[in-house]
């Protein structure tokens, strides 16, 4: 199951604990390995440059492209030597790891981008690997639910993490106060004893728990259809890799979305090597992950459907924030346009799969 992303508010120190054990949880351009953090050589024996990129959560098929970039050799032939290592409950943010050095990118979120800025945090965003946010609402088939609005004053399990990306939307939006939340571990037992209760959820995740466990197919609501306007599955890096090394993120982004393409025609190598890096995940839950990412156009859509995956616009960061500061988990003085940069993007689909 996917966590969602910890906010830039709880940026710190690197615990050099977490570091070392993050640091094991990596997967190579060729084998599964322990590694050392990015601060080490740059330049491997063949001459290729080594970057390593952090995921917000153990290795599944919504970062199917990354893998796929890594196993068809898609990054080799950009010049790179990339290394993956997989978030998990037991990881910290992704902030903290790209700021101490542990990553050279990492896997973020819209709102997180500009939260960093208020909080002078010197990362970017180059691109946009989701055009919609995978977060959803899960409620109970057969029940007088048929829109998000149905649910004002229902409870509702959802985590800490909510409070400051799509609760404030929820509560803006629809009326919901804060005595429906309930607290959502990850596990959806409560929900499932509950028929009157909604819980948070990945679109290619948790319905297919919930039809496993519970043997219901319930009703999602896609929170991106529901005016929900943050970008997902970023990748982010230092502004100073930005200033200082372009050419580096110009690769790492193209092969990363060429990887996406190659992963959507054809998942089987990135499907190999995610099972390869967690070995808990099942062709099932691939292929459930994949079939979702598709049909609700998580990766494909808007404007990425001319302009390619992991496009990005002025427009919708200014739509993002203008919601933010509406839901109030934004001061409208934010400087929202420094999260993120159009330089690396946009080039066209005919570009990416030349």
């Amino acid at each position: 199951m996917n966590q969602p992303p910890s906010s830039s508010a709880t940026f710190d120190n690197l615990n050099r604990r977490q570091f070392l054990q993050y640091a094991s949880l990596c997967i190579g351009s060729s084998i599964v390995s322990a590694c050392a953090n990015s601060n080490s050589e740059k330049i491997t024996p063949s001459g290729l440059d080594k970057v390593t990129f952090g995921t917000n959560w153990l290795a599944q098929a919504e970062h199917g492209g990354f893998y796929q970039a890594i196993a068809t050799g898609i990054y080799k032939n950009h010049g790179l030597d990339v290394t993956i290592k997989m978030g998990g409950p037991q990881v910290p943010s992704g902030t903290q790891l790209l700021m101490g050095g542990a990553v050279d990118f990492f896997m973020g979120f819209g709102i997180d981008a500009i939260n960093a800025v208020a909080q002078s945090i010197p990362k970017i965003t180059v691109a946009a690997i989701f055009q919609k946010d995978p977060q959803c609402i899960i409620t109970h088939p057969n029940t007088a639910i048929k829109t998000l609005a149905d649910l004002k004053g229902k409870p509702i399990y959802v985590s800490a993490a909510a409070n400051v990306t799509y609760w404030p939307l929820l509560k803006a939006k629809y009326g919901f106060t804060d005595a429906q939340k309930r607290p959502y571990n990850f596990n959806p037992a409560p929900f499932l004893a509950d028929k009157t209760s909604a819980q948070q959820g990945y679109i290619t995740s948790e319905p297919f728990a919930v039809e496993k466990q519970g043997g219901i197919k319930p009703i999602v609501f896609l929170l991106a259809d529901y005016g929900y306007p943050t970008y997902a599955t970023t990748i982010e890096t230092k502004k100073e890799l930005v200033d200082k090394n372009p050419d580096l993120v110009t690769r790492f982004v193209d092969a990363s979305i060429k990887g996406w393409y190659s992963y959507l025609e054809n998942p089987q190598p990135g499907n190999d090597l995610i099972k390869k890096a967690n070995p808990e995940m099942t062709d099932e839950q691939l292929a459930y992950s994949l079939t979702k990412l598709k049909e609700y156009g998580i990766v494909i859509s808007d404007v990425a459907e001319k302009v390619g995956i992991g496009a990005m616009s002025e427009a919708r960061w200014k739509l993002l924030f203008d919601n933010m500061v509406q839901s109030g988990i934004a001061q409208s003085n934010v400087q929202y346009q420094e999260s993120f940069t159009l330089r690396f993007v946009n080039k066209g689909v005919e570009y990416y799969k030349a």
